[in-house]
């Protein structure tokens, strides 16, 4: 007889250990199996909770995506200017609770899973429309029609950076991150609006 409560956490516990699995590997190649005993649970458990790996996947996933909403929802609620919105979503992108080995590698993974399934490619697409129409919005009093462009620019650098990360090719710390994201934002200002 299942625990009374028990569900949320041991979801939670699946989820966590789905990310700290991929995470580890560096691949969505790991099993149901092996997400269950990290969550120090059966692997029929698992099944019964979520149906099967995929379903692990996209709700680790959406975990994921949530945590961040949430923070950009919190950096921006604190923002009073436009440059002030622009950083608190580069502060938010790169936050010790994303910008880390286990959580790069998820995301990398869940990107080449969007490649293949089409719930994995609908809930990148809501982080993609979400993170380009912050950036706009907070961009258009200051570059005014460039905003689109310039958008576009910071969330590919932003997922650049995240990309390099995740392949050892430069080793770089939030802070770091958030720097080299800022100094493009001030050349692009320095433009000034689109005339």
């Amino acid at each position: 007889m299942p625990k009374v409560g028990m569900e949320p956490i041991r979801r939670a516990a699946l989820v966590k250990a789905t990310i700290a699995e991929i995470g580890e590997a560096g691949t969505l190649d790991v099993t149901v199996s092996q997400i269950a005993k990290r969550a120090g649970m059966s692997s029929g458990l698992a099944h019964h909770y979520f149906g099967g790996k995929d379903q692990i996947f996209l709700a680790a996933m959406r975990h994921t995506l949530a945590l961040y909403a949430a923070e950009v929802r919190g950096a921006l609620s604190m923002a009073c200017t436009p440059q002030d919105r622009i950083g608190a979503i580069v502060r938010a992108s790169f936050s010790h609770s994303h910008f880390q080995r286990d959580v790069i590698a998820a995301w990398l993974n869940f990107y080449v899973l969007a490649q293949s399934s089409q719930q994995a490619r609908h809930l990148l697409g809501i982080y993609q429309r979400r993170l380009r129409s912050n950036l706009i919005f907070a961009l258009r009093p200051l570059v005014g029609l460039r905003a689109v462009d310039v958008a576009e620019q910071l969330a590919g650098m932003i997922d650049g950076l995240y990309l390099r990360q995740s392949l050892g090719q430069s080793l770089v710390d939030p802070e770091r991150a958030i720097r080299h994201v800022m100094r493009a934002v001030a050349l692009e200002l320095a433009q000034g609006p689109s005339r």
